[in-house]
């Protein structure tokens, strides 16, 4: 996987969806994420949604607003590892921050 990439994968069971993401979040790969959610929404019902950020190594205020986006609309678990997708998971889950600085 380049440097410049986004990895989207998705993986549905009958009582989960996880998607995973790895590289950057940022320019065209944020309306390819968008496209991604979009074909996968209407699938998840009930299920509980994983969102896995633990190989995002960059995110910019577009794939955020995408991340929270999906985060309202699921109540996703979010998981992470590194500092770094901790930051990015909480600024996802704290909405109200994200408006008062123009994110959202």
């Amino acid at each position: 996987m380049g440097r410049h990439t986004l990895r989207i994968s998705i993986q549905q069971t009958d009582t989960e969806v996880e998607i995973t993401l790895e590289g950057r979040l940022a320019g065209a790969w944020v309306a390819e994420l968008e496209r991604a959610w979009s074909e996968a929404a209407p699938r998840v019902s009930n299920q509980q949604v994983r969102l896995d950020l633990r190989n995002v190594t960059y995110s910019d205020l577009s794939g955020k607003h995408v991340l929270r986006t999906i985060f309202k609309q699921t109540s996703a678990e979010i998981i992470t590892s590194s500092q770094w997708s901790q930051y990015l998971a909480e600024e996802v889950r704290d909405t109200e921050q994200g408006r008062a600085r123009g994110e959202a």
